[in-house]
């Protein structure tokens, strides 16, 4: 049975049916929850056209990026058109534009619901924390339902249709492409407007966050679901997949292809599953934690995973090795999330240090906050190279013979396929963070009393914790796929020799000592630094704007200061600056990542290319880690305080956290979580074109 491929494709195809199935019922749930209160409607109404309208101006620039984008793929991948069988580049290309399509859906589908779970959520917190919570909860369950669904839905039927792995490789970098901008165009707007009302409301006029008077305000509630909700399901749908070409790609190279493909889609199915079973457990009791609530949901996902792919493994006699290999990656995912949620939960040590450290003033708050953040990079990035090793180390012995290596690559991508399993609840969890956090600025937005407050504060903590969690969770993954496609890159490059005849030996692995290797390490290192500065560059540009008319409706319009019911603020002037300036900063980033990898690649061939995929890697991991714990743990001090600690609401303690906040937010929501996006990004490029780097090159 276990070479029976069909099967296995079959069975993955039904599942991610059934995945799309419970999310049209949770999303008719949600939808079925009551809802009367007209201000709450009325503002949700302007969230939701606000996001919808960004979200159609912004795909309509990702379509003519993503048709040029195939039309150089169609000409020049996998081989110069001139060269090769046709159809291998038409599949190719097809496979791009499904990728691109795919994510974007997955994206539209969880925009759809966030912007009626919001108002659900918000008004069943009149009733108690349990409605609300699991209006916000099934809510992001509807995006992690889709995105994992479409994921292994397109991955399988571009397979099934095409027979090839580097097709595979083609659907996933057309949906690392849209990520990439989606989450980049996303972040800039959400941090545009959240930076701009918080300094504008808070520490100038010292009003409360979501102030109906702030202009910013309803910008601030479009960009949380066009940034935390579109963005990150992108990201982490981008991920999946790419996990999945990585392994699929080095399975095709190995012996008994069938039964090693199998095992790849077997697995995936299996985390599906078990993350629809972890969805349905999903419960918390009035007056419960609803942290507690989302992580133990988190781990019961990962037990029933664990039990059963063991039980696939026996029944279709899967070797165990590679189980161990998955099971380290899913092992480590969860240490990587708890190593998160010490250095980001108000809870604990960090956090209420740098609230003290606010009441000595904001320079303490940033010096602070920066000490830990670069502390948090130590244990992810120990879990991250101690998984790849266990990984490697147990898969390895099975190409005895002088095939170790392949099969040890092979291993790490399976601990890739493994900690990216259970991303349907990962998923699930994170979307519930920017529903709740717009539920609460409805709840003051639409006077549903202090009590609601109360209750969506307390859900809005728990979403920013876990949402830290996932983040760390999503890097890490994101660090094991990159390696994963390292291995890849490898596999197509020694294919590409073969075809070719080159007469040239394959490449095992890269020197670091080589002048070729070491320029594109260099090279590669410092990409992800100048992709970051890009993106919070283009945040700083555009929340300078924003607060410029932020001023401007506060000197102009009489009575809006003051609060009088009859002065208006221009929310949509707002919501323009946003879009404007997001659609404006979110290619140029992208397109330097992947123009600087096909620069270093026919400059320096191959092994400069492998020398920068690593060096990319390393130093990718570090930047994204440092800045999504620094900026979680930056916006969970400023909460801590506004619960009433260090001085509570409207203390120079406060005026200092929100400013550590309005720092935080670009690290954590714009760059931090983009740059997973732009290693996979140019890792997926550098496989594509290594015909192209064997075949024209300076060195």
């Amino acid at each position: 049975m276990g070479n029976n491929l069909l099967f296995f494709q079959v069975t993955a195809l039904v599942i991610s049916a059934l995945a799309f199935g419970v999310a049209a019922w949770l999303y008719r749930w949600v939808a079925k929850q009551p809802s009367s209160n007209k201000k709450v409607a009325e503002i949700g109404k302007l969230i939701r056209s606000g996001a919808n309208t960004f979200l159609a101006k912004e795909y309509k620039a990702l379509v003519r990026f993503a048709l040029v984008a195939a039309v150089l793929i169609f000409v020049f991948l996998p081989e110069p058109i001139w060269k090769s069988d046709i159809l291998s580049n038409i599949s190719m290309a097809v496979s791009y534009i499904c990728g691109t399509v795919f994510s974007a859906i997955a994206g539209k589908i969880g925009i759809s619901i966030a912007t009626i779970a919001n108002m659900k959520s918000a008004e069943a917190a009149t009733k108690g924390i349990k409605p609300s919570f699991m209006a916000g909860y099934r809510g992001g369950a509807v995006m992690g339902m889709a995105v994992v669904g479409a994921s292994l839905l397109g991955v399988t039927l571009v397979y099934l249709i095409t027979g090839e792995t580097t097709a595979i490789l083609g659907f996933s970098f057309g949906a690392s492409s849209l990520a990439l901008f989606a989450k980049a165009g996303g972040g800039i707007f959400t941090k545009t407007a959240d930076v701009s009302a918080d300094l504008a409301g808070k520490v100038e006029l010292g009003i409360p966050e979501d102030d109906p008077r702030n202009p910013a305000v309803i910008a601030d509630n479009v960009g949380d679901n066009v940034g935390d909700v579109a963005g990150m399901g992108a990201d982490l749908f981008d991920s999946n997949v790419a996990s999945m070409a990585a392994a699929l790609v080095m399975a095709a190279s190995l012996g008994d292809v069938k039964k090693n493909i199998a095992m790849v889609l077997c697995y995936a199915a299996i985390g599906l599953l078990a993350s629809i079973i972890g969805v349905f457990t999903a419960n918390m009791k009035e007056g419960g934690d609803p942290t507690r609530a989302l992580n133990m949901n988190t781990y019961v996902t990962t037990v029933i995973y664990g039990v059963l792919t063991a039980a696939a493994t026996y029944v279709f006699d899967f070797n165990w090795r590679i189980w161990g290999a998955s099971a380290v990656g899913l092992l480590v995912g969860t240490i990587i999330g708890m190593a998160t949620d010490y250095f980001t939960n108000d809870n604990k040590k960090p956090v209420r240090m740098v609230a003290k450290a606010c009441e000595s003033g904001p320079a303490f708050t940033i010096t602070s906050g920066v000490s830990y953040g670069l502390m948090s990079i130590l244990p992810a990035m120990i879990g991250i190279g101690v998984s790849a090793l266990a990984a490697y180390k147990l898969v390895s012995p099975l190409g005895a013979g002088g095939n170790e290596v392949a099969y040890g690559m092979f291993g790490i991508s399976m601990a890739a396929v493994g900690m990216l399993s259970i991303v349907g609840m990962i998923i699930s969890n994170d979307a519930y963070g920017p529903i709740v956090d717009n539920a609460r600025g409805l709840v003051e937005m639409g006077d549903l009393g202090d009590k609601a407050l109360e209750i969506t504060d307390s859900l809005d903590s728990a979403g920013n914790t876990v949402k830290a969690i996932t983040k760390g969770f999503s890097i890490g993954a994101a660090g094991l796929t990159v390696i994963a496609l390292l291995g890849a890159f490898i596999t197509e490059v020694n294919d590409a020799i073969e075809a070719m005849g080159l007469g040239i030996e394959k490449i095992t692995g890269f020197d670091v000592t080589s002048p070729v290797v070491f320029f594109g390490l260099l090279v590669g290192a410092a990409i992800p630094a100048v992709f970051s500065a890009m993106l919070m560059l283009g945040v700083d540009r555009n929340a300078q704007r924003m607060i410029a008319e932020i001023h401007r409706q506060f000197r102009e319009i009489v009575g809006l200061k003051e609060g009088n019911p009859e002065a208006k603020p221009e929310y949509d002037k707002c919501i323009e600056i946003a879009t404007v300036g997001a659609l404006k900063e979110l290619i140029p980033a992208g397109l330097m990542a992947i123009i600087a990898t096909l620069v270093v690649g026919f400059i320096g061939g191959v092994q400069a290319v492998g020398g920068y995929i690593t060096g990319n890697i390393v130093s990718g991991l570090i930047f994204a880690l440092f800045m999504s714990n620094a900026g979680g743990l930056w916006d969970n001090t400023k909460k801590y305080i506004e619960a009433g600690n260090h001085g509570g609401k409207n203390s120079d303690a406060h005026k200092a956290g929100v400013v550590g906040d309005t720092v935080g937010d670009p690290f954590k929501d714009t760059a931090g979580p983009s740059i997973n996006t732009q290693i996979t990004v140019v890792s997926l490029v550098s496989s594509l074109a290594a015909t192209l780097f064997l075949t024209f090159s300076i060195f």
